[in-house]
């Protein structure tokens, strides 16, 4: 589920969920994100702090991804609409899904 901030305020007006996995994740917050976060608590009684932890994480790593710089590689993967070539990616991006791919595959997996 890849969304932006805007969107994830919409999600949580909605309500909406996703599978999660069966492992927990265990975090102190600094001070002044806890308040921040007691406060969307507030605003969006039906979502838990929990949820709404869960899908600030998802949010922020969406964003994370989409900042990681592309790498022009010297290999030719495609053509754009006029006929250009479009390179390989070889900057973190290609790494991460990788990565991403394989755990997700452990997760789902069991």
């Amino acid at each position: 589920m890849s969304m932006r901030v805007k969107e994830l305020i919409e999600a949580w007006q909605r309500s909406a969920g996703e599978t999660r996995t069966a492992d927990t994740y265990e975090v102190r917050l600094p001070v002044h994100d806890a308040a921040k976060l007691a406060a969307l608590r507030e605003m969006f009684p039906g979502r838990t702090e929990e949820d709404l932890i869960t899908d600030l994480i998802s949010a922020a790593l969406d964003e994370l991804e989409a900042a990681f710089p592309y790498v022009q590689g010297a290999r030719i993967v495609a053509e754009d609409e006029q006929g250009d070539p479009i390179y390989e990616d070889i900057g973190d991006t290609p790494r991460f899904n990788e990565l991403t791919r394989k755990h997700l595959k452990r997760f789902q997996q069991g």
